[in-house]
């Protein structure tokens, strides 16, 4: 929508780029350079003539000359970089009234993304031109649009999102040039400094692919300008957000650059911002140097005794290889085997259906034949013969049946019949008496069974409790500390509930004591292992030493 009481060189500009042609449309527009340098900053004017340029589309025709290949367009970097002056000064501060959403939602990303492949199209161009002049201009103008691109964030910080979370602008710091990376690094800085609650909201693997780069540049860029401007990037986010802190201090992702900052910082000299980065990252450095060569030690000792099982497992490796493959060949034979069983079985079955059809079709030919040779008057008696014989044998076989079926029901009863007799037969034989003494024998050899199985039964349970009982004592020992550590009621870890326990303790005690205080020429002679004889009185006596126990009361 075109305001009223439009400024009249806006209108003659507009006019003088829809009539002439496309390639001298981005030197028209360069005048709009001079109508907002002519106005006075932060002026009411200054804001009209912004609504004016945007009315009338001049910005959106700077986009479209930014897009152009820079080769077609006339003045070439020089006009190109003038113009993305004009578009951050145009866009900054302007108020677009009822077009908001078109300028928020769409000119300004695509200013923004216009600006960040210009800038891969400078680094393109710097790194393969050879002439040192050439360079110069081009890296002078990658300056001037750095600026111009950090002017509109400035203005329109939530562009920055967009930008940090852009494969161009990724692609930017990704360089290994020294002097296009110090400009890039300067306006990541000043990027994060303008807000840098943006970094936290973009997606996990876009923020660690910059922290990467960030790292990588403090690591391996030869330039001090860019390690010093990466240490406080680092320095920066840190400091800002305690996620990415926690992240950096503790991820196994950055623990090779954890390791080469307590290298940095024991070899070289401390900065101001590379102390403070030291002390966010690693507050204790030389406990961590510590704790890395222990680690290697640690390391060193798991590969020779990694190695030496490894040794180990290949010289038992044949005997296992072989013990393999006699297990697989003897189950591929079982398995062939099962397979040749499966097909006899089928192949009989097969043949005993070809049997009893060859069978039946032999049955039905005679009865035929049979039929042919009787008169025709017999054929009915012929017949009712035939079927009294087949209900006969059908009668047979489901007599017998019934009777294995019957036999098979009756078999127990029949078993316990049997056995009575025997019994009957075997009791018929002892006289009474012998019978009553050997009810009692069994009786009381069922009695003695059972107490002794109860028993046997305490006694488990008995032994299962001290079982439990000196697990519990071990466990307790193995994890309490040393006696030299020991503090409070730690020592009466070190107790003994057991009387015998207890006083196997303090006859080893004495002996010890004895042994130590004997005088050299008692213990010519002695052969280790030999035990010294304490007297039962000693034994009673309260030491105050390592294993007091048995004071239980009885």
């Amino acid at each position: 929508m075109k305001s009223a009481g439009t400024d009249s060189r806006i209108l003659s500009l507009a006019a003088e780029v829809a009539k002439s042609p496309e390639q001298n449309v981005p030197v028209i527009l360069l005048k709009l350079q001079e109508i907002i340098n002519s106005t006075p900053l932060g002026s009411s004017e200054l804001k009209k003539i912004k609504q004016d340029i945007y009315c009338y589309d001049l910005i959106q025709y700077c986009l479209l000359v930014l897009r152009q290949d820079c080769s077609r367009i006339q003045g070439g970097w020089t006009t190109i970089s003038q113009l993305t002056q004009i578009i951050s000064h145009c866009c900054v501060g302007l108020e677009p009234g009822e077009d908001a959403e078109e300028f928020y939602k769409e000119i300004l990303p695509s200013a923004a993304e216009n600006f960040l492949v210009l800038g891969k199209k400078l680094q393109a161009c710097f790194i393969n031109t050879a002439k040192g002049e050439e360079k110069d201009e081009l890296l002078h103008f990658f300056q001037i649009v750095t600026d111009s691109f950090l002017w509109l964030l400035g203005g329109h910080v939530q562009l920055i999102q967009n930008v940090l979370q852009s494969d161009h602008f990724l692609h930017l710091l990704q360089t290994d040039n020294v002097q296009i990376g110090s400009a890039v690094m300067t306006l990541l800085q000043n990027i994060l400094q303008i807000n840098s609650g943006d970094l936290l909201r973009i997606e996990g693997n876009i923020l660690h692919s910059i922290l990467d780069e960030v790292i990588s540049k403090f690591l391996l860029s030869p330039s001090p300008f860019i390690r010093s401007t990466a240490v406080k990037l680092l320095l920066l986010i840190a400091r800002s957000h305690q996620d990415i802190l926690v992240a950096l201090r503790l991820s196994t992702r950055y623990k090779g650059f954890r390791n080469q900052l307590i290298a940095q910082g024991i070899r070289t000299e401390f900065s101001q911002e590379f102390e403070q980065l030291i002390g966010l990252l690693n507050p204790k450095i030389y406990q961590e140097v510590e704790e890395q060569k222990l680690h290697q030690a640690a390391c060193l000792i798991q590969a020779y005794w990694k190695g030496f099982q490894t040794r180990k497992r290949l010289k038992k490796l044949p005997s296992a290889v072989i013990a393999l493959q006699r297990s697989f060949r003897s189950k591929r034979t079982k398995a062939l085997l099962k397979l040749n069983r499966q097909k006899e079985e089928k192949n009989l079955r097969l043949q005993l259906q070809l049997e009893r059809q060859r069978a039946m079709r032999h049955s039905r030919e005679l009865r035929l034949s049979m039929l042919e040779i009787v008169h025709p008057g017999q054929v009915e008696k012929y017949n009712q013969k035939l079927e009294e014989k087949s209900a006969l044998i059908i009668q047979k076989h489901w007599r017998g049946y019934r009777q294995r079926k019957k036999f098979h029901q009756q078999r127990p009863c029949l078993t316990e019949h049997k056995a009575a007799v025997i019994l009957q037969r075997a009791s018929s034989q002892m006289s009474d008496e012998a019978s009553r003494e050997l009810h009692a024998q069994a009786q009381e050899r069922l009695q003695h069974y059972f107490m002794s199985r109860a028993l046997e039964e305490k006694a488990q349970q008995h032994r299962e409790a001290l079982m439990a009982q000196i697990s519990t004592n071990i466990e307790q020992l193995m994890k309490a500390p040393s006696l030299k550590e020991a503090e409070g009621k730690e020592p009466e870890l070190f107790l003994s509930r057991s009387r015998p326990v207890a006083a196997k303790a303090k006859q080893a005690h004495l002996i010890t004591l004895k042994h130590t205080q004997a005088p050299w020429w008692k213990k010519l002679g002695e052969e280790p292992g030999n035990e010294i004889d304490v007297p039962k009185d000693e034994l009673t006596i309260e030491l105050e030493t390592l294993f007091i126990g048995g004071t239980k009361s009885p």
